[in-house]
């Protein structure tokens, strides 16, 4: 009889050891068991978390988690969510590292500097690009002044001009993407080699449907990537075949355009008079890694990968740069035009200032080879900046989470102890809902960034500033932050000098919830009229 006791013995023994540490422990003995609960399962389970990022809902239901229990928030047993401006610069700035989370922003199978998980990996893959990519480099490039001048007088303005004369609406959305890829492509591959999605409507269509169409799956493989691995080898794809050959023909079309650069650069740019033809980005990552091979060869942290595949790691590079760079510059440009497009006031106020530039850019300016306004004096526009600034506050393209894990053996975050190994996070969506530093913040009100107009006072202005997020902070903050405000302001400047928009459909502008969103219809009509 006792024999035939001991399976249950051992069974019984199970359950409460389960029972001890799938809930007890968690819920009761676990430091994270003072954090307070988004919901009441998230001390023993992750399922509704994740049913909500499945559904696309996180960021709005964490930030109404946050306006009832505060700073700090427990989404699953392992996972907090943070939205309060010290856990966010203890995060961001120290050591808190990515995680696996990131593998999917590998290309090529090869790391880059967003889906870097360790610093250390981290911040010479930085070093190599960061120069290009700094305000003052921006400002003062040849290359960068020529690519604007043929992409904004050469093809974005006669197409906003053929719009004006038809009287007819245009999907500025779909126009903004292709400017906006049309800039980086150019900053990154040159002219010559970049894209030209403004005037191939057709491929840039075939282009973004493919980039768009696959959105979606990267849930799998992020937040649930055992499971998503466990059932492929049963023939199950949680991630449909058909996402895999779209990412298989992006990745040959960044491919091929980094070769057609190597060859440029080896056989023809000596003897080229466009400036604007010179790869900047890719360059730099080239002289970056012969640099890095050279100093220190196997003993750099990059032996195993950037230097081991350099051509790959160019490649990986160069599509996580395009890719970021076109859509969250085009999700701001709409909705800022759309913004915009609500408040003629706003735009009268607007271009008016912008008529203070020399040159400013009036229609003398329609070809390719005029001279853009000084990139100085349009940064120092307060008008511009606070219309740009506050639709980066209200519409973040991206709002979501930017997940880290915090350091062993512990760390301590809104006075909580918080175990190593457990995944924070916070997102712009909360941060720039914070009523206290940014008040009535579902208004869009551009004024919060006039301090000649708003009554703040210093310390009201520095508390603003501190709470806006929408390029991350700390070391590993969007790269192409200024790349990002200046070709943006390029773009809004050219068309404001010279036209009035106004709404012809804006249904569906509605932001979407998850990481990176643009409006839940993917398009916004305009119509466009010559001033």
């Amino acid at each position: 009889m006792l024999s035939l006791s001991l399976p249950a013995i051992a069974g019984f023994s199970v359950l409460l050891l389960a029972i001890y540490k799938f809930i007890i422990y968690p819920s009761i003995l676990s430091p994270l068991s003072r954090v307070p609960n988004a919901h009441w399962s998230a001390s023993v389970s992750p399922v509704r978390i994740l049913w909500i990022r499945f559904r696309c809902r996180e960021n709005r239901t964490l930030h109404a988690a946050h306006l009832k229990h505060g700073g700090v928030v427990r989404v699953g047993p392992n996972e907090l969510s943070v939205n309060d401006i010290a856990s966010v610069r203890k995060i961001y700035t120290g050591g808190f590292e990515k995680g696996q989370w990131y593998s999917i922003f590998d290309n090529y199978g090869v790391p880059c500097i967003f889906s870097s998980h360790h610093s250390r990996t981290h911040s010479p893959r930085k070093r190599m690009i960061s120069n290009t990519y700094s305000k003052s480099s921006i400002q003062t490039s040849r290359a960068a002044e020529r690519q604007g001048e043929v992409i904004l007088y050469g093809r974005l303005i006669p197409i906003i001009d053929a719009a004006a004369k038809s009287s007819e609406g245009i999907d500025v959305h779909d126009v903004w993407n292709a400017t906006a890829m049309d800039f980086i492509c150019a900053y990154l591959f040159g002219l010559k080699n970049g894209s030209n999605f403004l005037e191939d409507a057709e491929y840039r269509r075939h282009w973004l449907s493919l980039y768009h169409s696959r959105k979606t799956y990267p849930y799998f493989s992020q937040e649930l990537p055992r499971l998503t691995k466990f059932l492929k080898r049963f023939g199950i794809h949680l991630v449909p075949a058909w996402v895999d050959d779209a990412n298989d023909e992006l990745e040959a079309w960044t491919k091929a355009r980094c070769d057609d650069s190597f060859a440029y650069l080896k056989k023809e740019a000596a003897n080229d008079s466009d400036i604007g033809n010179l790869p900047v980005v890719l360059c730099a990552l080239m002289a970056g890694i012969e640099k890095e091979s050279k100093v220190k060869g196997d003993q750099s942290v990059l032996s195993c990968t950037t230097l081991a595949n350099p051509e790959l790691s160019i490649a990986s590079e160069m599509i996580d740069n395009l890719a970021a760079g076109h859509e969250t510059s085009g999700i701001t440009l709409t909705y800022l035009s759309w913004e915009l497009s609500r408040n003629l006031a706003l735009q009268k106020r607007l271009c008016a200032e912008l008529l203070t530039l020399s040159p400013d850019m009036t229609p003398g300016c329609a070809e390719p080879s005029s001279s853009l306004p000084n990139s100085k004096e349009l940064d120092a526009l307060p008008i511009l900046h606070a219309v740009l600034m506050e639709t980066l506050r209200l519409h973040a393209a991206i709002p979501g989470g930017q997940p880290r894990m915090a350091p062993y053996p512990s760390c301590s975050l809104g006075g909580y102890t918080i175990p190593g190994g457990v995944r924070v996070s916070a997102q712009a969506h909360s941060l720039h809902r914070n009523a206290e530093v940014y008040p009535e913040p579902e208004k869009f009100d551009c004024t919060r960034w006039l301090d000649d107009e708003n009554g703040y006072t210093p310390e009201q202005s520095k508390e603003r500033d501190r709470w806006f997020w929408a390029f991350s902070s700390g070391g590993r903050m969007c790269v192409g932050s200024n790349f990002a405000m200046h070709e943006i302001k390029l773009v809004i400047a050219a068309v404001y000098t010279n036209y009035r928009t106004y709404i012809v459909d804006d249904n569906g502008i509605e932001q979407e919830d998850g990481y990176t969103v643009g409006p839940a219809s993917n398009k916004l009509m305009l119509r466009f009229e010559k001033l």
